[in-house]
């Protein structure tokens, strides 16, 4: 298996500073608008970066269910690995892969529990079947099979078939506020465009970064 020989040119298009918005949030919004609109698959997707207590870093998919001025919010069991590691180290990294549009964002911030109002309020548009999910894994546990995931998920679906799935008390949000943000956009040659937004006293400092 040669990979060393695996390589391509990005040439979609460079990033200058006059093209970027002053205010993170607003480029952020602006380039993953392009994204839906080019139709990316899971354009919401994004790898989570945690480190666990031995300093040992993990990273895995989330989606981000919201974005406002305040930070980025993604949903999961408040007993997963992910949530221990933040629990005793709220340092994150988000990463969005955009690689049809030769893009990356980088955010790094600190995640931190939402209000029950605001997991309640996005529980409930959840498909049922997703409601029910959350009750019947015990997330980053062993478990014997996936049969015996399957029967657990029967049993819960049975329990509350008769109303509403109720919020379980271990499950909700974590809004990851940023100190810093990057945005990569593929060059030819390897010559990269890369700005780094920094939170500061009274805004954003930014500036290019050598790729």
């Amino acid at each position: 298996m040669e990979l060393e020989a695996i390589r391509r040119e990005y040439l979609q298009g460079g990033l200058r500073r006059n093209n970027l918005k002053d205010n993170p949030y607003e480029q952020f919004e602006f380039w993953m608008q392009q994204a839906i609109d080019a139709e990316l698959h899971d354009p919401t997707a994004m790898t989570l970066a945690t480190v666990d207590s031995s300093g040992q870093p993990s990273q895995r998919i989330v989606l981000l269910k919201h974005l406002d001025q305040q930070g980025f919010v993604f949903f999961t069991n408040y007993n997963s690995d992910k949530a221990k590691d933040i629990a005793q180290n709220s340092k994150v990294s988000l990463h969005f892969p955009w690689h049809v549009l030769e893009r990356q964002v980088k955010v790094c911030g600190n995640a931190e529990k939402i209000s029950l109002k605001e997991t309640l309020s996005y529980f409930v548009t959840r498909p049922r079947d997703s409601q029910i999910a959350a009750w019947a894994s015990s997330q980053s546990s062993t478990i014997s099979s996936r049969k015996a995931l399957l029967m657990q998920f029967e049993s819960i679906k049975n329990k509350f078939k008769a109303g509403e799935v109720p919020l379980p008390d271990f499950w909700g949000g974590y809004r990851v506020v940023p100190e810093l943000f990057e945005f990569w956009q593929g060059g030819g040659a390897r010559l990269h465009d890369r700005f780094q937004y920094r939170r500061q006293e009274g805004g954003w400092h930014i500036e290019r970064l050598a790729p």
